[in-house]
């Protein structure tokens, strides 16, 4: 996991201290990159959080899919294709089924 490799917290980044010398580096400078530095990092732990939450949620919805279809009659195959054989007869009596389905009695009134 990512979170296995991450080795620094923000308040450890604010936290953190350095020895100075005569010839350092300006601390004000530091310290503002150090600042930009965590305020950075806080938004890729909020980001990671994010997408290991909707990672989750995309698990939980695809486990649940079978249990849905399963659940659901599935449609014979009859009423999505045509069969070898159907005749027109058949298929103007489907047509017709799926009209009075579709648009109910307000086509026939």
């Amino acid at each position: 996991m990512i979170s296995d490799k991450i080795q620094l917290t923000a308040k450890e980044i604010l936290e953190q201290d350095f020895k100075t010398s005569m010839r350092g580096y300006n601390q004000e400078e530091v310290d503002q990159f150090l600042d930009t530095i965590i305020k950075d990092y806080e938004n890729f732990q909020q980001e990671l959080e994010a997408l290991r939450q909707e990672n989750n949620r995309l698990k939980r919805q695809l486990t649940e899919m079978p249990k849905r279809s399963a659940q659901q009659p599935s449609q014979p195959q009859a009423a999505t294709q045509p069969q070898a054989g159907t005749t027109n007869f058949d298929i103007l009596k489907r047509l017709s089924n799926l009209e009075k389905h579709v648009f109910g009695s307000k086509l026939y009134d």
